[in-house]
């Protein structure tokens, strides 16, 4: 089943909104748009978003509110260390598919947890128990392509992983592929900065 086809904004479009919501984040004007009862009736039926956002689960991290969207504006995804696994894929390939956004965003953050825990088993060999091992080893190949260039900082590799999530993205999806290659869709890689609020683009894959 798929959503009613509407106009969608461009990539480029779709960016801009985020980026002026999360001006009005960091400046401390923010408006909280759609988020009334009217806004939430006019969903029930279909959903329409402008960009999906997979991020990170920190709490610290509420994508909805550092963009400065509401109900119906984004489509989230969130794991820790914004890891990815095929229940992610299939999400954001759903995204793109059937909900027609035109741009994802991967969205990582100073100090993250999940990252300094695999930047620190790569320092010590010591790596964590539990599920959360999962975790680790799937930031790994981040944090050694990090290290190529000397002794990265906790901020060094998440922004390393950032680009790296959005590049495996493109490259193991069929679908997010041919949306990239065909126009219709771009993933931008953004650091988010704790301290100031601020959204930093750090990677490109696609026209913006």
């Amino acid at each position: 089943m798929t959503e009613q086809a509407v106009k969608q904004p461009t990539p480029a479009e779709a960016w801009e909104l985020l980026r002026q919501g999360n001006a009005r984040f960091v400046n401390g004007d923010v408006r909280h748009p759609n988020q009334n009862a009217a806004r939430r009736s006019s969903l029930t039926e279909s959903q329409h978003p402008v960009a999906a956002i997979f991020g990170c689960s920190d709490s610290r991290l509420a994508a909805e509110i550092i963009f400065d969207v509401g109900l119906g504006d984004v489509f989230v995804v969130r794991t820790a260390g914004q890891v990815i696994d095929d229940a992610v894929m299939g999400s954001l390939e759903f995204s793109v598919d059937v909900l027609n956004v035109p741009l994802i965003v991967v969205l990582g953050h100073d100090s993250c947890g999940a990252v300094s825990a695999a930047l620190n088993a790569a320092e010590t060999g010591s790596l964590p128990a539990g599920y959360v091992r999962v975790l680790v080893e799937r930031i790994f190949p981040s944090v050694l392509s990090a290290q190529k260039t000397g002794t990265p900082t906790v901020n060094d590799a998440v922004e390393e992983h950032v680009k790296q999530t959005a590049l495996r993205m493109v490259d193991h999806s069929r679908v997010l592929h041919a949306a990239v290659g065909e126009g219709r869709t771009a993933v931008v890689g953004v650091t988010y900065r704790l301290e100031e609020g601020r959204a930093d683009v750090v990677s490109q894959i696609g026209d913006l």
